[in-house]
């Protein structure tokens, strides 16, 4: 059994349209939800053995707000990643870790939660994250694997996720 932890990174700063996507950092809003989603994850009780992440500005900062002490193993494949390269990662870099975190974008992470969970696991958990995987947004799923080089679709429960307007009701969507 894995536990595979997926971040998405937090609100994006787009006041600056000069910049390249790849360099767009938070804006204060996104800056508030990931030290709130940072507090909640050294809460849940889960130690991720591995940090992998996009080397995207906007996952930076997302992870040096929400997890600063975190050493995170930069791959550029994760920078706006679809699953089929979510899943080459993973078995490459895995190793012998038990809980592994990707801290990276939608639509990838989004679509990876219907790559692991069978149609027999989905629940109202499942629902909520199907329905909307906002930024800065924290999922953890149980993988029925013993290693990561084993890793294939539907061999995955969702078994936590939580949003930042779940933990702070401002953060929610504007307007």
């Amino acid at each position: 059994m894995k536990k595979l932890g997926l971040l998405r990174h937090a609100k994006s700063d787009w006041d600056d349209m000069a910049k390249r996507d790849f360099d767009r950092g938070l804006n204060d809003r996104g800056r508030r939800g990931a030290q709130l989603i940072g507090r909640h994850i050294g809460k849940y009780g889960v130690s991720f053995d591995l940090l992998l992440a996009s080397p995207a500005e906007r996952v930076r900062q997302t992870l040096a707000a929400a997890l600063p002490e975190a050493q995170p193993v930069w791959d550029q494949r994760l920078y706006l990643a679809g699953t089929d390269i979510l899943f080459d990662v993973l078995r490459e870099k895995g190793g012998d870790a038990d809980a592994v975190m990707i801290a990276a974008h939608n639509p990838g992470l989004q679509e990876l939660l219907f790559e692991l969970v069978p149609p027999s696991a989905e629940d109202a958990l499942f629902d909520e994250a199907a329905n909307k995987y906002p930024t800065a947004t924290f999922a953890v799923f149980a993988l029925n694997i013993d290693s990561w080089a084993d890793l294939e679709g539907n061999c995955g429960k969702l078994i936590h996720f939580m949003r930042p307007r779940d933990l702070d009701p401002s953060l929610g969507p504007e307007g």
